[in-house]
């Protein structure tokens, strides 16, 4: 563990207002290529550095970055906090579920079953009832479950493509195949994913979000749209986000319903109000950002700029 204090002048910095949003950029040391974030209760941000094999934590307040080191060969992918308050990673470099305490920085891995050698571990959710749920792209998905530690894989229903995963408020467990090209319920008993078409064939869906309502908000990477399943009604219904046509990556809904996206054709985070239809558009700085997924608390929502080494957070 160290503690990375960059200057002040860097840091704090790049303030922007854009309409009734704030947008701020914090830099993380070079090489990080920071690919999630997830804001912890206490006002600091983790996030995990891909490119360097580590997990890191900004404070926002001071600009310094804490480094935490998680194994040799680590090459960390998605973070999120889980109800111990942790920080969960999923690691396709030790091909293991990683615990990093809070507290203590203790770091507690979760190997894969051997059948599963090289899962290329993408995202995790927790259900609501405290268990941990993981996604793989090369087929394979599964859970953790934090008070004996074990962990259950299974091979995805249609082969590779295991990418974003979510929970719906009623505890429901979905996931989202980018290489496979379809959403899927996890029976949290069994298992079983069972699979739904996507709103057409090849749009490739990349991550998932569920609304307050139990909607579910899927990016869908190859035709740049944006994408809503009822799954009471099993109807879709999307919207296009740009004329590319192609590139939404991210999608995070917040605590109003508001739906959060990026997209790599413009090089921006993009803010979507389903009342309206209407899309604000917030581009990077910098060529190149590359946000890879959005998380966010109330009032705040961060992304992390895996092209640019720097954490973003737009307040509003």
């Amino acid at each position: 563990m160290r503690i990375c204090a960059l200057s002040t002048a860097l840091m704090l910095l790049a303030g922007v207002t854009a309409g009734a949003a704030e947008i701020k950029y914090y830099p993380v040391p070079a090489g990080a290529r920071p690919h999630d974030v997830a804001p912890a209760p206490d006002g600091t941000v983790w996030y995990t550095g891909q490119g360097a094999g580590h997990l890191g934590r900004l404070d926002p307040a001071t600009g310094k970055v804490e480094i935490i080191p998680l194994g040799k060969g680590s090459r960390p992918h998605g973070v999120i906090v889980g109800p111990d308050g942790a920080a969960w990673v999923t690691d396709s470099g030790l091909n293991a579920n990683v615990r990093v305490d809070p507290a203590t920085r203790a770091v507690q891995v979760f190997p894969l079953p051997k059948e599963f050698p090289d899962a290329n571990l993408n995202t995790g959710t927790f259900d609501k009832k405290g268990i941990y749920w993981f996604t793989g792209q090369n087929g394979v998905y599964g859970r953790v479950d934090p008070a004996t530690g074990k962990t259950d894989a299974w091979k995805a229903p249609k082969g590779r493509g295991p990418y974003g995963i979510a929970t719906t408020p009623k505890g429901d467990v979905w996931y989202v195949s980018l290489a496979g090209d379809h959403l899927a319920e996890i029976d949290p008993v069994s298992g079983e994913a069972s699979v739904i078409d996507p709103p057409r064939p090849g749009v490739g869906p990349r991550r998932i979000w569920s609304d307050s309502k139990g909607m579910l908000w899927v990016s869908l990477w190859h035709s740049g749209e944006v994408g809503r399943y009822d799954p009471t009604t099993k109807t879709w219904q999307t919207w296009q986000i740009n004329e590319a046509r192609f590139g939404c990556y991210s999608v995070y809904v917040d605590d109003k319903d508001t739906v959060w996206l990026t997209d790599f054709a413009s090089n921006a985070i993009v803010r979507f109000d389903p009342a309206t239809g209407k899309f604000e558009r917030f581009p990077s700085t910098r060529k190149d950002a590359s946000v890879r997924q959005m998380l966010g608390r109330a009032g705040e929502v961060w992304g992390a700029e895996s092209g640019t080494d720097r954490l973003v957070a737009i307040r509003y």
